[in-house]
Protein backbone atom coordinates (compact mmCIF):
# COMPACT_ATOMS: atom_id res chain seq x y z
CA UNK A 1 0.00 0.00 0.00
CA UNK A 2 1.42 3.41 -0.94
CA UNK A 3 2.00 6.16 1.60
CA UNK A 4 -0.73 8.22 -0.05
CA UNK A 5 -3.27 5.43 0.29
CA UNK A 6 -2.29 4.90 3.91
CA UNK A 7 -2.82 8.61 4.45
CA UNK A 8 -6.27 8.56 2.89
CA UNK A 9 -7.45 5.36 4.50
CA UNK A 10 -5.82 5.39 7.89
CA UNK A 11 -4.34 7.77 10.38
CA UNK A 12 -4.60 10.78 8.08
CA UNK A 13 -8.38 10.73 8.26
CA UNK A 14 -8.23 11.35 11.99
CA UNK A 15 -6.33 14.56 11.34
CA UNK A 16 -8.82 15.79 8.80
CA UNK A 17 -11.88 16.02 11.00
CA UNK A 18 -12.63 16.18 14.74
CA UNK A 19 -13.10 12.93 16.59
CA UNK A 20 -16.49 11.46 17.44
CA UNK A 21 -16.00 12.66 21.01
CA UNK A 22 -15.46 16.18 19.71
CA UNK A 23 -18.63 15.98 17.62
CA UNK A 24 -20.59 14.99 20.72
CA UNK A 25 -19.02 17.86 22.59
CA UNK A 26 -17.07 15.54 24.88
CA UNK A 27 -13.77 17.25 24.13
CA UNK A 28 -15.23 20.71 24.32
CA UNK A 29 -14.25 21.42 20.70
CA UNK A 30 -17.80 22.38 19.78
CA UNK A 31 -18.77 23.86 23.11
CA UNK A 32 -19.45 27.53 23.68
CA UNK A 33 -16.26 29.24 24.79
CA UNK A 34 -14.66 32.69 24.94
CA UNK A 35 -12.69 31.75 21.82
CA UNK A 36 -15.96 31.68 19.85
CA UNK A 37 -17.57 34.70 21.50
CA UNK A 38 -16.80 36.99 18.54
CA UNK A 39 -18.19 34.62 15.87
CA UNK A 40 -21.23 36.08 14.12
CA UNK A 41 -23.32 32.90 14.18
CA UNK A 42 -23.07 29.24 15.20
CA UNK A 43 -20.93 29.96 18.24
CA UNK A 44 -22.01 26.81 20.06
CA UNK A 45 -21.50 24.51 17.08
CA UNK A 46 -18.36 25.89 15.41
CA UNK A 47 -15.02 24.37 16.39
CA UNK A 48 -12.70 26.61 18.36
CA UNK A 49 -10.12 28.03 15.95
CA UNK A 50 -12.63 29.40 13.44
CA UNK A 51 -13.28 33.12 13.50
CA UNK A 52 -15.53 35.46 11.55
CA UNK A 53 -15.07 38.96 10.18
CA UNK A 54 -16.92 41.47 8.03
CA UNK A 55 -14.84 42.55 5.01
CA UNK A 56 -15.52 45.38 2.55
CA UNK A 57 -14.78 43.71 -0.80
CA UNK A 58 -14.52 46.99 -2.77
CA UNK A 59 -17.25 45.69 -5.09
CA UNK A 60 -20.23 47.07 -3.24
CA UNK A 61 -20.61 44.29 -0.68
CA UNK A 62 -19.69 43.95 2.97
CA UNK A 63 -18.94 40.22 3.16
CA UNK A 64 -19.12 38.05 6.25
CA UNK A 65 -16.50 35.29 6.33
CA UNK A 66 -15.58 32.31 8.44
CA UNK A 67 -11.87 31.51 8.34
CA UNK A 68 -9.22 29.23 9.81
CA UNK A 69 -5.44 29.10 9.44
CA UNK A 70 -5.22 32.89 9.71
CA UNK A 71 -2.66 32.95 12.52
CA UNK A 72 0.36 32.40 10.27
CA UNK A 73 0.85 35.02 7.52
CA UNK A 74 1.77 33.88 4.02
CA UNK A 75 -0.18 30.65 3.91
CA UNK A 76 -1.75 29.76 0.54
CA UNK A 77 -5.41 30.71 0.36
CA UNK A 78 -8.36 28.38 -0.29
CA UNK A 79 -11.77 29.98 -0.84
CA UNK A 80 -14.95 27.95 -0.26
CA UNK A 81 -18.14 29.14 -1.97
CA UNK A 82 -21.49 27.79 -0.78
CA UNK A 83 -24.76 27.22 -2.62
CA UNK A 84 -28.51 27.48 -1.93
CA UNK A 85 -29.91 27.33 0.71
CA UNK A 86 -26.55 27.35 2.46
CA UNK A 87 -24.15 29.69 4.24
CA UNK A 88 -20.43 30.00 4.94
CA UNK A 89 -21.34 27.69 7.84
CA UNK A 90 -21.76 24.86 5.30
CA UNK A 91 -17.94 24.58 5.27
CA UNK A 92 -17.54 24.31 9.06
CA UNK A 93 -16.19 20.75 8.71
CA UNK A 94 -13.56 21.75 6.12
CA UNK A 95 -12.08 24.93 7.60
CA UNK A 96 -9.91 23.46 10.35
CA UNK A 97 -8.76 20.40 8.36
CA UNK A 98 -7.60 22.71 5.57
CA UNK A 99 -5.87 24.90 8.12
CA UNK A 100 -4.11 21.86 9.59
CA UNK A 101 -2.96 21.00 6.07
CA UNK A 102 -1.23 24.38 5.82
CA UNK A 103 -3.83 26.62 4.17
CA UNK A 104 -5.66 29.80 5.09
CA UNK A 105 -9.24 28.65 4.48
CA UNK A 106 -11.90 31.30 3.88
CA UNK A 107 -15.64 30.72 3.52
CA UNK A 108 -17.82 33.77 2.80
CA UNK A 109 -21.54 34.21 3.02
CA UNK A 110 -22.16 34.95 -0.65
CA UNK A 111 -23.93 38.16 -1.67
CA UNK A 112 -27.56 37.89 -0.57
CA UNK A 113 -26.92 35.33 2.18
CA UNK A 114 -26.44 35.41 5.92
CA UNK A 115 -24.53 38.44 7.24
CA UNK A 116 -23.29 39.64 3.82
CA UNK A 117 -24.87 42.54 1.91
CA UNK A 118 -27.85 41.88 -0.33
CA UNK A 119 -30.22 39.99 1.95
CA UNK A 120 -32.64 42.94 1.83
CA UNK A 121 -33.10 42.57 -1.94
CA UNK A 122 -36.66 42.51 -3.31
CA UNK A 123 -37.97 40.55 -6.29
CA UNK A 124 -38.31 43.66 -8.47
CA UNK A 125 -34.79 44.92 -7.73
CA UNK A 126 -32.02 44.78 -10.33
CA UNK A 127 -30.58 41.27 -10.64
CA UNK A 128 -27.24 42.41 -12.14
CA UNK A 129 -25.45 42.37 -8.75
CA UNK A 130 -26.25 38.63 -8.58
CA UNK A 131 -24.87 37.71 -12.00
CA UNK A 132 -22.14 35.09 -12.22
CA UNK A 133 -19.56 37.65 -13.30
CA UNK A 134 -20.39 39.93 -10.40
CA UNK A 135 -20.00 36.98 -8.03
CA UNK A 136 -16.53 36.59 -9.56
CA UNK A 137 -15.89 40.26 -8.81
CA UNK A 138 -17.17 39.78 -5.26
CA UNK A 139 -14.81 36.87 -4.69
CA UNK A 140 -11.84 38.60 -6.32
CA UNK A 141 -12.46 41.75 -4.30
CA UNK A 142 -12.70 39.72 -1.10
CA UNK A 143 -9.40 37.88 -1.51
CA UNK A 144 -7.59 41.05 -2.55
CA UNK A 145 -9.00 42.88 0.48
CA UNK A 146 -7.58 40.05 2.58
CA UNK A 147 -4.15 40.58 1.00
CA UNK A 148 -4.05 37.72 -1.53
CA UNK A 149 -2.97 38.25 -5.13
CA UNK A 150 -3.34 34.53 -5.86
CA UNK A 151 -5.64 31.79 -4.55
CA UNK A 152 -4.43 28.20 -4.36
CA UNK A 153 -7.93 26.89 -5.04
CA UNK A 154 -11.50 28.08 -5.27
CA UNK A 155 -13.99 25.41 -4.19
CA UNK A 156 -17.71 25.69 -4.89
CA UNK A 157 -20.77 23.64 -4.02
CA UNK A 158 -24.20 23.81 -5.70
CA UNK A 159 -24.56 27.45 -6.86
CA UNK A 160 -21.04 27.99 -5.58
CA UNK A 161 -19.85 25.54 -8.25
CA UNK A 162 -20.58 27.75 -11.30
CA UNK A 163 -19.32 30.73 -9.32
CA UNK A 164 -16.03 28.91 -8.71
CA UNK A 165 -15.89 27.72 -12.32
CA UNK A 166 -16.22 31.25 -13.65
CA UNK A 167 -13.61 32.50 -11.19
CA UNK A 168 -11.17 29.98 -12.68
CA UNK A 169 -12.19 30.64 -16.27
CA UNK A 170 -12.14 34.44 -16.10
CA UNK A 171 -9.12 34.90 -13.80
CA UNK A 172 -6.85 31.84 -14.03
CA UNK A 173 -3.96 34.11 -13.04
CA UNK A 174 -5.57 34.50 -9.62
CA UNK A 175 -7.52 31.29 -9.05
CA UNK A 176 -4.85 28.66 -9.62
CA UNK A 177 -7.06 25.57 -9.30
CA UNK A 178 -10.75 24.79 -8.89
CA UNK A 179 -12.90 22.13 -7.23
CA UNK A 180 -16.53 21.87 -8.27
CA UNK A 181 -18.97 20.00 -6.07
CA UNK A 182 -22.39 18.60 -7.04
CA UNK A 183 -22.88 20.82 -10.11
CA UNK A 184 -20.62 20.06 -13.09
CA UNK A 185 -19.46 22.82 -15.44
CA UNK A 186 -20.26 22.12 -19.08
CA UNK A 187 -18.38 25.11 -20.45
CA UNK A 188 -18.84 28.67 -21.61
CA UNK A 189 -21.73 29.41 -24.00
CA UNK A 190 -21.11 28.55 -27.63
CA UNK A 191 -21.56 31.23 -30.26
CA UNK A 192 -22.43 29.77 -33.66
CA UNK A 193 -19.67 29.97 -36.30
CA UNK A 194 -20.02 31.21 -39.88
CA UNK A 195 -23.75 31.88 -39.71
CA UNK A 196 -23.33 34.88 -42.01
CA UNK A 197 -22.48 32.56 -44.91
CA UNK A 198 -24.64 29.52 -44.21
CA UNK A 199 -28.23 28.99 -43.24
CA UNK A 200 -28.65 28.86 -39.49
CA UNK A 201 -29.70 25.45 -38.22
CA UNK A 202 -32.72 25.19 -35.99
CA UNK A 203 -31.70 24.64 -32.39
CA UNK A 204 -34.49 22.12 -31.96
CA UNK A 205 -35.08 23.40 -28.43
CA UNK A 206 -38.52 22.99 -26.93
CA UNK A 207 -40.23 25.02 -24.26
CA UNK A 208 -39.36 22.67 -21.41
CA UNK A 209 -41.78 24.28 -19.00
CA UNK A 210 -44.65 23.83 -21.45
CA UNK A 211 -43.60 20.23 -22.11
CA UNK A 212 -43.39 19.44 -18.39
CA UNK A 213 -46.80 21.00 -17.77
CA UNK A 214 -48.27 18.74 -20.46
CA UNK A 215 -47.23 15.57 -18.60
CA UNK A 216 -49.63 13.54 -16.51
CA UNK A 217 -49.40 14.55 -13.73
CA UNK A 218 -48.24 18.01 -14.82
CA UNK A 219 -44.78 19.03 -13.57
CA UNK A 220 -42.47 22.06 -13.50
CA UNK A 221 -38.70 22.49 -13.21
CA UNK A 222 -37.41 23.92 -9.94
CA UNK A 223 -35.27 26.54 -11.74
CA UNK A 224 -38.37 28.36 -12.91
CA UNK A 225 -40.06 27.96 -9.54
CA UNK A 226 -37.04 29.48 -7.78
CA UNK A 227 -36.95 32.34 -10.32
CA UNK A 228 -40.64 33.12 -9.75
CA UNK A 229 -42.20 35.89 -7.70
CA UNK A 230 -43.91 33.49 -5.27
CA UNK A 231 -40.86 31.42 -4.26
CA UNK A 232 -39.53 33.62 -1.46
CA UNK A 233 -42.91 33.90 0.24
CA UNK A 234 -43.51 30.15 -0.15
CA UNK A 235 -40.18 29.38 1.53
CA UNK A 236 -39.98 32.18 4.08
CA UNK A 237 -43.55 31.74 5.26
CA UNK A 238 -43.76 27.98 4.79
CA UNK A 239 -46.71 26.43 6.67
CA UNK A 240 -44.33 24.15 8.57
CA UNK A 241 -41.95 26.98 9.44
CA UNK A 242 -38.46 27.66 8.11
CA UNK A 243 -36.73 25.19 10.44
CA UNK A 244 -38.82 22.19 9.38
CA UNK A 245 -38.72 23.35 5.75
CA UNK A 246 -34.93 23.22 5.81
CA UNK A 247 -34.87 19.93 7.72
CA UNK A 248 -37.09 18.29 5.09
CA UNK A 249 -35.08 19.84 2.24
CA UNK A 250 -31.72 18.68 3.59
CA UNK A 251 -33.12 15.19 4.27
CA UNK A 252 -34.89 14.85 0.90
CA UNK A 253 -31.69 15.61 -1.04
CA UNK A 254 -29.34 13.53 1.13
CA UNK A 255 -28.27 9.91 1.10
CA UNK A 256 -30.64 9.41 4.06
CA UNK A 257 -33.60 9.57 1.66
CA UNK A 258 -33.56 6.11 0.13
CA UNK A 259 -35.28 7.26 -3.05
CA UNK A 260 -32.10 8.95 -4.26
CA UNK A 261 -30.80 6.42 -6.77
CA UNK A 262 -29.48 8.61 -9.60
CA UNK A 263 -28.58 7.61 -13.13
CA UNK A 264 -27.68 9.49 -16.35
CA UNK A 265 -30.58 11.00 -18.28
CA UNK A 266 -30.69 10.56 -22.03
CA UNK A 267 -31.76 14.08 -23.01
CA UNK A 268 -33.15 17.44 -21.90
CA UNK A 269 -36.76 16.39 -22.51
CA UNK A 270 -39.80 16.42 -20.26
CA UNK A 271 -40.12 12.64 -20.14
CA UNK A 272 -36.47 12.25 -19.09
CA UNK A 273 -36.41 15.13 -16.60
CA UNK A 274 -39.56 13.80 -14.95
CA UNK A 275 -37.55 10.76 -13.83
CA UNK A 276 -35.79 12.94 -11.25
CA UNK A 277 -37.18 13.37 -7.72
CA UNK A 278 -39.74 16.07 -7.12
CA UNK A 279 -37.28 18.45 -5.51
CA UNK A 280 -35.93 18.90 -9.05
CA UNK A 281 -39.05 18.44 -11.16
CA UNK A 282 -41.93 19.52 -8.98
CA UNK A 283 -45.67 18.95 -9.22
CA UNK A 284 -47.05 21.90 -11.16
CA UNK A 285 -49.46 23.03 -8.45
CA UNK A 286 -47.07 22.83 -5.49
CA UNK A 287 -44.39 25.08 -4.07
CA UNK A 288 -41.17 23.79 -2.56
CA UNK A 289 -42.59 24.07 0.95
CA UNK A 290 -45.35 21.61 0.09
CA UNK A 291 -43.00 19.43 -1.97
CA UNK A 292 -40.48 18.81 0.79
CA UNK A 293 -43.13 18.55 3.51
CA UNK A 294 -44.19 15.23 2.03
CA UNK A 295 -40.72 13.85 2.86
CA UNK A 296 -40.29 15.30 6.35
CA UNK A 297 -38.16 12.85 8.36
CA UNK A 298 -39.49 11.35 11.55
CA UNK A 299 -38.33 12.41 15.01
CA UNK A 300 -36.28 9.21 15.15
CA UNK A 301 -34.61 9.97 11.82
CA UNK A 302 -33.87 13.54 12.90
CA UNK A 303 -32.31 12.31 16.14
CA UNK A 304 -30.14 9.86 14.21
CA UNK A 305 -28.86 12.51 11.76
CA UNK A 306 -25.34 13.14 13.01
CA UNK A 307 -24.19 15.07 9.96
CA UNK A 308 -26.74 17.84 10.61
CA UNK A 309 -27.87 18.02 14.22
CA UNK A 310 -30.79 20.15 15.32
CA UNK A 311 -28.36 22.66 16.84
CA UNK A 312 -26.49 22.93 13.53
CA UNK A 313 -29.69 23.20 11.50
CA UNK A 314 -30.86 25.97 13.82
CA UNK A 315 -27.94 28.10 12.64
CA UNK A 316 -29.36 27.91 9.11
CA UNK A 317 -32.99 28.38 10.13
CA UNK A 318 -32.22 31.36 12.39
CA UNK A 319 -30.44 33.15 9.57
CA UNK A 320 -33.11 32.42 6.96
CA UNK A 321 -35.93 33.34 9.33
CA UNK A 322 -34.22 36.72 9.66
CA UNK A 323 -33.31 37.35 6.01
CA UNK A 324 -35.73 35.37 3.88
CA UNK A 325 -34.52 33.60 0.74
CA UNK A 326 -34.69 36.22 -2.03
CA UNK A 327 -30.97 36.98 -1.95
CA UNK A 328 -30.21 33.39 -2.90
CA UNK A 329 -33.13 33.09 -5.30
CA UNK A 330 -31.81 36.00 -7.38
CA UNK A 331 -29.25 33.65 -8.95
CA UNK A 332 -32.08 31.57 -10.44
CA UNK A 333 -33.56 34.72 -11.95
CA UNK A 334 -30.19 35.37 -13.59
CA UNK A 335 -30.03 31.75 -14.79
CA UNK A 336 -33.15 32.02 -16.95
CA UNK A 337 -32.76 35.65 -18.05
CA UNK A 338 -31.35 35.80 -21.62
CA UNK A 339 -30.09 39.37 -21.08
CA UNK A 340 -27.73 38.35 -18.33
CA UNK A 341 -26.87 35.04 -19.96
CA UNK A 342 -25.62 37.11 -22.88
CA UNK A 343 -22.79 38.66 -20.86
CA UNK A 344 -21.17 35.23 -20.69
CA UNK A 345 -21.07 34.98 -24.49
CA UNK A 346 -17.91 37.10 -24.43
CA UNK A 347 -16.11 33.98 -23.18
CA UNK A 348 -17.30 31.66 -25.93
CA UNK A 349 -14.53 29.23 -26.79
CA UNK A 350 -12.72 29.67 -23.47
CA UNK A 351 -12.05 26.71 -21.20
CA UNK A 352 -10.90 26.27 -17.63
CA UNK A 353 -7.15 25.75 -17.98
CA UNK A 354 -6.11 25.34 -14.35
CA UNK A 355 -6.20 21.98 -12.52
CA UNK A 356 -9.80 21.00 -11.76
CA UNK A 357 -11.62 18.34 -9.77
CA UNK A 358 -15.25 17.29 -9.45
CA UNK A 359 -16.80 15.84 -6.28
CA UNK A 360 -20.40 14.77 -5.74
CA UNK A 361 -22.39 12.43 -3.58
CA UNK A 362 -22.96 8.99 -5.07
CA UNK A 363 -26.62 9.33 -4.03
CA UNK A 364 -27.29 12.68 -5.65
CA UNK A 365 -28.76 13.77 -8.96
CA UNK A 366 -26.62 16.89 -9.38
CA UNK A 367 -24.18 15.36 -11.88
CA UNK A 368 -27.07 14.22 -14.08
CA UNK A 369 -29.71 16.95 -13.91
CA UNK A 370 -28.24 18.59 -17.02
CA UNK A 371 -27.63 15.67 -19.39
CA UNK A 372 -24.11 15.60 -20.79
CA UNK A 373 -22.68 18.28 -18.47
CA UNK A 374 -20.28 16.00 -16.62
CA UNK A 375 -19.05 14.49 -19.89
CA UNK A 376 -18.45 17.98 -21.31
CA UNK A 377 -16.50 18.91 -18.22
CA UNK A 378 -14.27 15.88 -18.62
CA UNK A 379 -13.70 16.23 -22.36
CA UNK A 380 -13.61 19.94 -23.15
CA UNK A 381 -14.63 22.46 -20.51
CA UNK A 382 -11.69 21.68 -18.19
CA UNK A 383 -8.39 21.04 -19.96
CA UNK A 384 -6.54 19.93 -16.79
CA UNK A 385 -9.28 17.76 -15.36
CA UNK A 386 -7.95 15.58 -12.53
CA UNK A 387 -10.95 13.36 -12.02
CA UNK A 388 -14.51 12.96 -10.78
CA UNK A 389 -15.27 11.39 -7.41
CA UNK A 390 -18.71 10.16 -6.38
CA UNK A 391 -18.62 9.88 -2.61
CA UNK A 392 -20.42 6.89 -1.10
CA UNK A 393 -22.85 7.71 1.68
CA UNK A 394 -23.49 11.26 0.49
CA UNK A 395 -26.30 12.91 -1.40
CA UNK A 396 -26.39 16.59 -2.33
CA UNK A 397 -24.44 17.72 0.76
CA UNK A 398 -21.12 15.79 0.59
CA UNK A 399 -19.12 18.32 2.62
CA UNK A 400 -21.51 17.83 5.53
CA UNK A 401 -22.61 14.22 5.02
CA UNK A 402 -19.13 12.75 4.48
CA UNK A 403 -16.59 15.37 5.59
CA UNK A 404 -13.70 12.99 6.20
CA UNK A 405 -13.86 11.65 2.63
CA UNK A 406 -14.31 15.10 1.11
CA UNK A 407 -11.47 16.58 3.15
CA UNK A 408 -9.11 13.81 2.08
CA UNK A 409 -9.99 14.41 -1.59
CA UNK A 410 -9.56 18.17 -1.24
CA UNK A 411 -6.19 17.96 0.49
CA UNK A 412 -4.84 15.35 -1.92
CA UNK A 413 -5.90 17.53 -4.87
CA UNK A 414 -4.49 20.70 -3.36
CA UNK A 415 -1.13 19.07 -2.77
CA UNK A 416 -1.09 17.72 -6.32
CA UNK A 417 -2.26 20.99 -7.87
CA UNK A 418 0.52 22.87 -6.08
CA UNK A 419 3.06 20.88 -8.06
CA UNK A 420 1.17 21.02 -11.37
Amino acid sequence: MTARRRFLQGAGAALLYPTAAALRGGSGAYASSPANAHVEYGRETLPVGIRSRLIDNDNGANMHILEAGFEEPGRPCVVLLHGFPELAYTWRKQLLPLARAGFHAIAPDMRGYGRTSGTDVKFDDDILPFSLLNHVSDTLGLVRALGFEKVAAVVGHDWGSPMAAWCALVRPDVFRSVVLMSTPFSGAPELALNTANHARRSSGEVDIQQALAALSPPRKHYWWYCAGREANDNLWHAPQGVHDLLRANFHFKSADWKGNKPFPLKSWTASELAKMPRYYVMDLGKGMAETVAAEMPSATQIGACRWLTEAELRVYSTEYQRTGFQGGLQSYRVLIDPLYEGELNAFSGRSIDVPSLFIAGASEWGPYQTPGALQSMRSAACTKFKGAHLVAGAGHWPAEEQPEKVNALLIEFLRGAKGA
